[in-house]
């Protein structure tokens, strides 16, 4: 089996530190400059381990330096370079800064001839695959700060597990991607860009981001007034992003940041927009809780788009509060709930049921489990 591996090794860069993306040389020199640490190369390698795991005979055709050879070698698989872009000339382990849209391209165009296609990043990335027109069918391995298209897997793991079972069937997935620039001023809107050919496995697909235009009104804030009621005295708040937990920010008074974390206290706005860096010292100061919507058609309370939340943060909080509407869990079709924090520890400890707020005295107990389990 031939399996190609494309990495965009600045993905995800901008999640932790609060840039609610990566795409563009400036966004990503800020991240790094604010301590962001990439975290494509090792979910890559993440992948491969499950793939040869099921499949020793694997041979994985990939790109020199940190666009796949050296998530190929971190992960002892037998690989072989089919490109050597330009830009990765000389560079930095982390790759910052040194490739591009236009690499990620070439490198589609120069692994044609493989199996299987599969590619770490985010919607950006995604959308790179798309415009190169892939021969083979492709797979996304979701390494970006917001993964919304249908065409990436539900973790590294189903990433890898996917692509041992693939049997040549394929399915169309949507590309979707945010306007990052409107999207840190929150004005939030997704477009479709187009479809691409994967694994037809929709048991480890992600699937697409739903919005929640289909909720009947009041549902929000009905969600919101019960959150506000439960509200303890002294003790923070950490509220996610989400259309659910910025009715929790009106029913507070409060104007919170679209897309972003903000922390309360008291009914008054302690942090806005924080960091990982910031949330952390939070939880470690006081006693915090997490306060998280469910992304429609997903199912993911962590790991997409709050990568603030990260394992050492989750390890801090007194405890999290999920919310969604009965209609978003209804949806799911008795998928559970998802957590990927890019820690399977951290994940593991959300494996059970957790109790979702649904509106003011209203909640149900609802499967939760990592995203990084191998599926059988």
């Amino acid at each position: 089996m031939i399996v190609g591996l494309i990495v965009n090794p600045v993905a995800g860069l901008g999640g932790a530190v609060a840039l609610k993306g990566s795409d563009g040389p400036d966004i990503q020199a800020r991240a790094l400059a604010l301590g962001a640490v990439p975290r494509a190369a090792e979910r890559a390698a993440a992948a491969l381990r499950a793939l040869r795991a099921r499949r020793p005979d694997v041979l994985v055709r990939t790109v020199a330096g940190p666009m796949g050879e050296d998530s190929a070698r971190a992960a002892g698989v037998p690989y072989r370079l089919a490109h050597r872009p330009a830009a990765t000339a000389g560079a930095a382990s982390t790759g910052a800064a040194s490739t591009g849209a236009a690499d990620t391209r070439a490198a589609v165009a120069a692994l044609g001839d493989v199996d299987l296609l599969l590619f770490a990043g985010g919607d950006g990335t995604a959308r790179d695959v798309l415009d190169a027109a892939p021969r083979p069918p492709v797979l996304g391995i979701p390494a970006g700060v917001k993964v919304y298209s249908g065409c990436f897997a539900l973790g590294p793991a189903a990433a890898g597990a996917t692509a041992a079972g693939f049997d040549g069937r394929t399915v169309g997935a949507e590309v979707v991607d945010l306007d990052e620039e409107g999207h840190r001023a929150g004005r939030v809107g997704a477009r479709l860009y187009g479809t691409l050919r994967v694994p037809a496995a929709r048991e480890r697909l992600s699937g697409r981001k739903t919005g929640s235009s289909a909720a009947p009104p009041g549902s929000a804030e009905s969600i919101a007034r019960a959150v506000v009621a439960g509200m303890r005295p002294g003790t923070a708040y950490a509220l996610g992003p989400g259309a659910t937990t910025l009715a929790v920010g009106r029913a507070l008074g409060l104007a919170l940041t679209p897309l972003g974390v903000d922390v309360v206290r008291d009914g008054a706005l302690l942090a806005p927009d924080v960091t990982e860096q910031r949330l952390h010292a939070i939880a470690m100061s006081q006693v915090t809780h997490g306060v998280l919507s469910v992304i429609g058609g997903q199912g993911f309370v962590i790991g997409r788009g709050n990568q603030q939340f990260s394992p050492r943060v989750l390890a801090k909080l007194a405890g999290v509060v999920v919310l969604a509407t009965q209609q978003k869990l209804a949806a799911l079709g008795g998928r559970p709930l998802l957590v990927d924090s890019g820690d399977p520890r951290a994940d593991a400890a959300f494996e059970g049921h957790v109790r979702v707020v649904t509106g003011h005295r209203e909640s149900v107990l609802y499967r939760i489990g990592p995203a990084s389990e191998e599926l059988s």
